[in-house]
């Protein structure tokens, strides 16, 4: 009988391994939110949020993928880092971007776009937020892939601000560079937010420090990724990490971070992509996010 038993457990164990290698892993998926963040009267504006594609050239299903989400009309985009995992993946990635090369960008990096990946043992992913590699790290051309980024007009946001006009009303960017590897260094973008224009934060790993000064500077909206969704979910229970200091719940999606008697609106993506050395996802499919922003119901006409 317990033979049985055991047998049994194997056999499941193989077959979800098969499932998120085989399956899970390229069933790239749209997720859409409404957040009310806009003042009176504005139109709707639809902003579109990529993160950790940690992308190889021959990955030509994600590839395809990136190139029909043009298809979604943002009217921006938002890329929170992981983008390539080779060096070779930069010249891929600008041309899978497609008609997305016209639309309006900011983005950051993750440490992914500094550092080659490397292999991390699984278990000590999941028993701690700052699992370590294996062997040297091998140095990504990161100044080639911010060149090419801004060479499409895309607006460079790690510890450093941009500003810019869409369908109407005034957005203000500020950004970090990677938490996940206490490179942030938020105190050079800080101050609190003018009010007259939509405040947008944008940082690669979601963690509270930084959550809590862009919320307690009066930011409208906060936009992250690196968690994956915790990539590894389980049915009923949800992510198992997030690899940072956020609470399980918060993994992925849209929520609202409260502090310093302030609020604003966060989203968190999983992303569409994950480490050509944990080449799996289970419940938790591959994605991108389309957010849009709406006025905020406070404002709105009876």
């Amino acid at each position: 009988m317990l033979g049985r038993l055991l047998a049994a457990g194997v056999s499941a164990g193989v077959a979800c391994v098969a499932y998120g290698v085989l399956i899970e892993r390229t069933a790239f998926q749209v997720r859409r939110f409404t957040v009310p963040v806009l003042p009176e009267g504005a139109a709707p504006v639809k902003v579109l949020h990529l993160s950790d594609a940690h992308l190889l050239p021959r990955q030509g299903r994600k590839r395809d993928f990136m190139r029909g989400l043009a298809g979604l009309e943002p009217d921006l985009v938002v890329n929170t880092g992981d983008n390539i995992a080779s060096p070779e993946a930069i010249g891929p990635l600008v041309e899978s971007l497609g008609r997305l090369r016209d639309v309006p960008g900011v983005f950051v990096f993750g440490s992914n776009d500094v550092e080659a990946p490397r292999f991390k043992l699984p278990i000590r992913y999941l028993l701690r937020s700052t699992s370590k590699s294996t062997g040297a790290a091998s140095a990504l051309p990161t100044a080639e892939l911010q060149a090419a980024l801004e060479g499409i007009g895309w607006h460079f946001l790690e510890q450093r601000t941009a500003e810019m006009t869409l369908r109407g009303t005034t957005f203000r960017f500020r950004g970090t560079s990677d938490a996940h590897h206490d490179l942030d260094d938020y105190a050079q973008v800080a101050g609190p937010a003018s009010g007259d224009a939509v405040e947008i934060g944008v940082t690669h790993a979601p963690y509270l420090r930084v959550l809590d000064a862009m919320v307690a500077d009066g930011l409208d909206l906060v936009l992250a990724g690196h968690t994956h969704g915790g990539q590894v979910c389980l049915p009923g229970h949800g992510a198992l990490t997030t690899n940072s200091d956020l609470p399980r719940e918060h993994a992925r999606g849209l929520f609202t971070h409260a502090g310093s008697g302030r609020q604003a609106s966060v989203h968190v993506s999983a992303g569409f992509g994950m480490s050509p050395f944990a080449p799996y996802r289970f419940a938790c499919p591959p994605e991108v996010s389309l957010l849009t922003l709406v006025a905020r119901p406070d404002l709105v006409p009876m």
